[in-house]
């Protein structure tokens, strides 16, 4: 039974001949291909989504995309790294459509007159004017120095501190090593942690602007 195993292996395609044996109409190869890393790319999906339903579609939707794309697949990295991209890119699509469709709009019921009306407890417990300002301000300055970051970086800092992702995924997704991931976190830090400080405030404060308070900058 073995060497039944070894001999079905080795007639296996290696990924680049799948990758030219598709691209001819071959869909068994490609086929080779989805059953060979479907598995992996999954549990990537999960990880940075959180929800299997979502991380069924993403997967679904990158092989769908990879099928259009082979014939512009150069080969200069591995197919299971421009898959790993590609997943990683739809689910990032994913999760900001999904933070814009959980936007709920302002509703007159929803005024702080209205909460303590209703006798909920919650009135002490809502921020005062002067507080709200302050954070609306800093929310503000932060939101510029990052803003002000050059490209690069500010696409980096946004995957890592908005999207979730690690150093690797980071890396894979913008085909960069993983050590410049870790020097354009720490530039774009030092910048953001300057702009902080130069707004009065600490950066290290429980009341600093949190990375959800950001999430609506654009990578």
């Amino acid at each position: 039974m073995g060497g039944r195993v070894s001999a079905e292996a080795s007639r296996a395609p290696s990924d680049a001949d799948a990758v030219e044996r598709a691209r001819d109409g071959d869909h068994d190869a490609f086929r080779v291909l989805v059953e060979r890393y479907q598995a992996r790319l999954f549990r990537l999906a999960l990880r940075v989504l959180r929800d299997e339903e979502q991380a069924r579609d993403a997967v679904q939707d990158a092989f769908l995309k990879i099928y259009r794309s082979l014939g512009r697949f150069e080969g200069r990295s591995s197919f299971y790294t421009w898959a790993y991209r590609l997943v990683v890119n739809q689910c990032l699509d994913a999760r900001r459509r999904d933070r814009s469709d959980r936007h709920v709009p302002y509703e007159e019921d929803q005024r702080p007159d209205s909460v303590a009306a209703g006798g909920s407890g919650l009135a002490g417990a809502l921020p005062l004017p002067e507080d709200e300002l302050e954070r609306a301000e800093l929310r503000g300055r932060l939101q510029g120095a990052i803003d002000g970051l050059p490209d690069e970086a500010r696409r980096t800092f946004l995957l890592r501190e908005v999207d979730g992702l690690s150093y690797a995924e980071i890396a894979a997704a913008l085909e960069i090593p993983k050590g410049t991931v870790m020097s354009r976190l720490h530039y774009a830090r030092r910048r953001l942690r300057a702009a902080l400080q130069g707004a009065g405030a600490d950066p290290s404060a429980e009341d600093a602007p949190a990375a959800e308070e950001i999430e609506g900058a654009k990578a």
